[in-house]
């Protein structure tokens, strides 16, 4: 029989790990060992890596066992760093004082913290929320919910994939939730942008979401939130929920409404538009974006709505109006502009402030931070109440000063409170007489051990005694060797050092004893205080959330009063109708941009659905015909959310939907061409037009041939010009082959970036013309980026020919003998492809055709051949 293998010793400080560890699997576990947090095994390797610790190694029951750890009070420079990294990450705390206890400490996770989950200031980005999100798949719709435990936000909605993916662009979620079974559909329809955790199937039910949301809401039914339409997009709440729940964030308080993100009072913009206007991020590495530009906040609270007016600018007039007058009041008003101004810069974050106490994890002076930002509120209240504006006259009416929470907080904490109870003093004199009496024992101490040296000194006649206490020994009395032989038989010696010894005495003894008793009473009773006045603070979470929504309000329509008078914006009209009239539109961005000196050109805009519905734009690269197209958009974006505008003038019939589609931007890591890409993205536009559409198109077609470029163009143009819709369209192209649209279609019209050709060179005026551009400067631009001369001189030669053998006449002539030669060498052929194209040729007008006509005809014609020879072969 063989001998059986030693079983391996797993010690019982390990065996509690790994239990731990187990119903923790996906997340790094931060143990707390004495004053560190340890991590063993792969966790440790990923730590060493991510926060560049030491990676040691432990010999555990003869396994060898990665370790790496950081001191518990570097926790808040750690963690940070863990969970930006994507790291999901458990602390698992000490449970009890070691001292108690004989066996191994007891330990359990106190809070898991992952990137969607994180309530670390450190983590948290203060003009940014940190959303978590929740994905469903239904059988038809998709359900959504997004929720910031950081500021309480709750919200919900449900769709097609192109709405939920819109809105994963709009709300940039640090983390989202699907279910196992969708986990390669998710990856498909959004891509692998995101930070996901899967969850088991069971969770993403319709009863267990609505049982989940009933009992936290503590209400029969979700009615009240003007949700219970919205089965998907309650299941997707439910698991945001749930998830917390298994998170250990169980005190929330603060999460006390579920809003319906109504997406019809919005303007809609797909993904392809949110990234090609800049708005709020960009793929380009230094690039300046709309909200950088546009952001004059001054309170956190404000920078988060801003960053949500500018994903969801408004279509209702009544309520953009609304803004703009208040924009209007505040842009005279520069007194008044200035002490708002004022009294915002003295507020902390109300809404994660007050979300602390509803977790629990406020501290001290976060509580008096809270305190100072309440009583800021009151000049704001005092001056809004007497501005003769309805809107602000509103916010006054709505801000809650709070004044027994105010009131109660300066009672009872020290205006000077520190971050850790530990760590100084907490709660105010005059407050408990318990705390005081104690306080005054405790910190009394300095007279009382002075009069003790006095009278010992006396009593044994050695001037150079000395009482101080350290960690060890406590309090005692040193004595320098010359007079050892001076010390009283009672005093006991604790210490010998190379000059002095050390004694103490009973009363020594009994002194410290008070002493430290009082410290540990005060600290407890500190805490006690502190624990009641957090709990008792829980009644103003409505309040103050209220508070902090219209404080950021004021604030983003504050800022845009000042963004108006640093950059001349002007206060666009806003109606009912479908026309857009823009005079001397600037682009927000690119003018901030322009070296100095340097000005922007100006350029007007004008569309309408009866007249001027598309502008053909045609203009050499680099002229700024795509700035033109952007600006326009920007510009409707920026007057929809509530802001003055860069323009001389505007007035604008409200948009429901803004498309645009920019040059040909590849997909290649989704396995797809940029042709392809193309397309997908300009059939997207085509089959989601309304009469209030604004679309973008530049540079269509560029990622084909020349031919089918232009054919591809003139279809698009030609479908939108046909469409009902009638939908308003600025198309910047090279191709000017496209000019000749206007002379069929009445509601085209041809713009060009002028240009202002000298000897050898050309000069890009930027200004829009109307007419239509004659050829294009490509070559120009290739000489103006430091292009070889040899390159330049070789292109112009072949650009001479070309122009040469495309003239009219040539290819007319080309066209002619080709029907010559064809209606001969099909004659009496059976041929269907032939008989087609044989069809094709006979009745064609040649002396009618535009040479874009012709070029077409004959890339129809090869291609009817190209596809049939592969098909033969």
């Amino acid at each position: 029989m063989a001998a059986s293998k030693k079983t391996k010793k797993v010690t019982p400080l390990m065996k509690q790990y790994n239990t731990i560890k187990t119903k923790y699997p996906d997340a790094l576990l931060l143990f707390r060992v004495g004053d560190f947090y340890e991590t063993f095994g792969e966790d440790a390797v990923k730590a060493s890596r991510i926060l560049g610790i030491i990676l040691t190694h432990r010999n555990n029951g003869g396994d060898r066992t990665e370790l790496a750890g950081f001191p518990h009070h570097s926790l808040n420079t750690y963690l940070p760093k863990l969970v930006k990294a994507g790291q999901r990450v458990a602390i698992c705390d000490q449970l009890e004082d070691p001292k108690a206890t004989k066996t191994i400490v007891k330990r359990g996770v106190t809070e898991l913290v992952t990137p969607g989950v994180a309530m670390n200031d450190d983590i948290l980005d203060t003009k940014s929320n940190n959303f978590l999100c929740a994905v469903h798949f239904g059988r038809k719709l998709l359900g959504v919910s997004f929720v910031d435990i950081s500021t309480g936000e709750f919200l919900t909605s449900e769709g097609t994939e192109e709405q939920v993916d819109k809105l994963l662009q709009n709300f940039a979620p640090n983390e989202v939730l699907v279910a196992k079974t969708h986990k390669k559909e998710f990856s498909e329809v959004f891509g692998n942008q995101f930070h996901t955790f899967y969850m088991e199937d069971w969770v993403f039910q319709d009863d267990y979401a609505q049982e989940t949301l009933t009992n936290h809401f503590k209400t029969r039914t979700l009615k009240g939130f003007g949700v219970d339409h919205l089965n998907h997009g309650i299941i997707a709440s439910g698991v945001v929920l749930h998830y917390l729940s298994e998170t250990q964030h169980r005190r929330l308080q603060h999460i006390n409404s579920l809003q319906r993100i109504a997406e019809e009072d919005y303007i809609w913009m797909d993904r392809f538009t949110i990234r090609n206007l800049e708005l709020y991020h960009s793929n380009n590495q230094n690039a300046v974006t709309l909200l950088d530009i546009i952001d004059r906040t001054i309170s956190p609270m404000g920078g988060r709505m801003l960053k949500r007016w500018l994903a969801l600018p408004l279509k209702n007039v009544e309520k953009i109006r609304m803004r703009h007058r208040v924009v209007s009041h505040l842009f005279k008003d520069e007194g008044i502009l200035r002490k708002l101004q004022h009294a915002m810069k003295q507020m902390g974050d109300l809404e994660r402030l007050i979300s602390k106490v509803a977790t629990g994890k406020i501290n001290p002076k976060e509580t008096i931070q809270l305190k100072n930002s309440l009583e800021a509120i009151i000049p704001i209240k005092q001056l809004t109440s007497q501005i003769d504006n309805k809107a602000l006259q509103t916010i006054a009416d709505q801000l809650d000063s709070c004044d027994e929470l105010r009131n109660k907080i300066k009672e009872m904490l020290c205006e000077e409170a520190p971050v850790n109870l530990l760590k100084g003093k907490t709660i105010a004199d005059g407050y408990s007489e318990e705390l005081d009496e104690l306080r005054n024992l405790a910190f009394s101490g300095k007279s009382y051990l002075d009069k003790m040296l006095e009278r010992e000194t006396k009593r044994t006649g050695i001037s150079s005694l000395k009482i101080a206490s350290n960690n060890v020994f406590g309090y005692y009395i040193e004595v320098r060797n010359t007079h050892k032989d001076k010390v009283p038989q009672e005093w006991t010696r604790k210490q010998t050092l190379v000059n002095a010894e050390r004694y103490i005495t009973e009363e020594l003894k009994e002194y410290e004893a008070k002493i430290l008793g009082a410290e540990e009473r005060i600290l407890s009773l500190e805490q006690q205080l502190f624990s009641q006045l957090t709990v008792w603070m829980q009644e103003y979470i409505a309040p103050v959330q209220n508070n902090a929504q219209h404080i950021a309000r004021l604030d983003c329509l504050c800022g845009f009063a000042q963004l108006a008078k640093e950059n001349k914006y002007v206060e666009p009209v806003i109606d009912d109708s479908t026309d857009i009239t823009i005079k001397n539109g600037r682009h927000p961005v690119i003018e901030k941009q322009l070296p100095l000196g340097e000005v922007y050109i100006a350029n007007d805009v004008t569309l309408n659905r009866n007249e001027q519905q598309i502008i053909m734009i045609t203009g050499p690269n680099m002229s700024g015909k795509s700035a033109i197209l952007r600006q326009t958009a920007l510009i409707v974006l920026l007057a929809q959310m509530g802001s003055f505008i860069p323009a001389e003038s505007a007035k604008i019939g409200f948009v429901d939907k803004i498309f645009t589609r920019v040059g040909a931007s590849d997909n290649i890591s989704m396995g797809e061409s940029t042709f392809m890409v193309e397309m997908n993205e300009t059939a997207s536009i085509l089959n989601n037009l309304s009469e209030r559409s604004l679309v973008l198109l530049d540079e269509i077609g560029r990622g084909t041939s020349t031919y089918d470029g232009i054919s591809i163009a003139w279809a698009i143009s030609e479908y939108l010009h046909e469409h009902p819709a009638r939908a308003k369209t600025l198309f910047a192209t090279h191709y000017h082959e496209l000019n000749e649209m206007a002379e069929t279609f009445g509601r085209i019209k041809n713009f060009n970036v002028s240009v202002k050709e000298l000897k050898d060179n050309v000069l890009f005026l930027r200004k829009l013309t109307a007419g239509g551009s004659e050829h294009s400067f490509g070559i120009h631009v290739a000489k103006m980026a430091g292009m070889p001369q040899q390159v330049i001189h070789k292109a112009n030669k072949i650009l001479k020919k070309l122009e040469k053998s495309h003239s009219n006449e040539e290819l007319t002539d080309t066209l002619k003998s080709a029907q010559n030669e064809m209606q001969l060498s099909f004659f009496n052929l059976d041929d269907p492809l032939l008989e087609q194209i044989k069809e094709e040729i006979t009745h064609l007008d040649i002396n009618t055709l535009t040479p874009v006509e012709a070029l077409m005809k004959l890339n129809e014609i090869k291609r009817l051949l190209t596809r049939d020879k592969k098909a033969s072969s």
